[in-house]
């Protein structure tokens, strides 16, 4: 990777990012409907999620029609460059569907397998995230660091649910017994933000279980480079399985906690 490639990424990130945003906020028919569902009945994919992916792959592909893509809405396509681009058009949809505010465009750009680029657009927010590998995350012209570690026990931290029942139960479960060792529980319903949420020291803490790439691909290396620790178990990266994010101080009891808790499985 060239030095000079993430910052030939990154405005084509917050374009692409710009222009969806636009479309899903003033875009929003008034009898918005579901198009189809994925992993349940309530788990949805409205045809706003479908037009935004579009629009950022063609917009993507004018520029560099070399390129890889892995969209939550379908678009997966090899390409020859060595970058990949890692879109949900619209994280929160259900949000988005009930007209609630927290939702985002969230794209991301690896470079052989490793993200360099993020940046979450929030358009009812009027938020721009962004973040380089190694060159720090920033909202705005603001550079974001993440809230100083507190005790676990003063902890606010934010979480997502699945949308399979039996899947939800044991999420439920964990965040009972969690909620007694921690400030408070917060679910937002849009992992990009709750991860920006992060980086803006809004939050002090997250994890989920479920995650795909494109939830949480740009809005790890935001949160990283705001200073948090990511990863899943004990020992092992941040995955479906489970995805942990936290100031160092903070990271390792959530983790230790949420281990022994069985967030880990269903």
């Amino acid at each position: 990777m060239t030095d000079s490639l993430p910052s030939e990424l990154l405005p084509l990130a917050l374009e692409a990012a710009r222009r969806a945003g636009a479309l899903l906020r003033d875009g929003r028919p008034d009898d918005l409907t579901v198009a189809r569902t994925k992993s349940s009945p309530i788990d949805v994919v409205t045809e706003m999620d479908i037009a935004a992916e579009k629009l950022i792959t063609g917009y993507l592909s004018e520029h560099r029609p070399d390129d890889a893509f892995l969209g939550e809405e379908g678009a997966s396509s090899e390409g020859t460059s060595g970058v990949r681009w890692v879109i949900d058009p619209l994280d929160g949809t259900v949000n988005y569907l009930y007209g609630l505010p927290t939702w985002a465009v969230s794209i991301a750009a690896e470079v052989d397998g490793e993200t360099v680029v993020g940046v979450v657009e929030a358009p009812m927010r009027r938020e721009t995230v962004r973040a380089v590998r190694g060159g720090g995350a920033y909202l705005g012209d603001r550079r974001l660091r993440c809230r100083p570690a507190p005790p676990l026990d003063q902890a606010l931290v934010s979480t997502g649910f699945n949308y399979v029942t039996e899947v939800r139960t044991h999420q439920a479960d964990v965040a009972q017994r969690l909620i007694p060792l921690l400030r408070d529980i917060r679910r937002g319903g849009s992992a990009a933000v709750d991860l920006c949420d992060l980086a803006c020291g809004r939050l002090d803490g997250y994890y989920e279980r479920g995650l795909h790439p494109w939830d949480l691909a740009a809005g790890d290396l935001i949160a990283r480079e705001a200073g948090a620790l990511t990863g899943g178990r004990p020992g092992e990266p941040l995955s479906t399985d489970l995805t942990i994010a936290a100031p160092p101080g903070l990271f390792e009891p959530l983790q230790s906690r949420l281990d022994e808790l069985g967030a880990w499985h269903d």
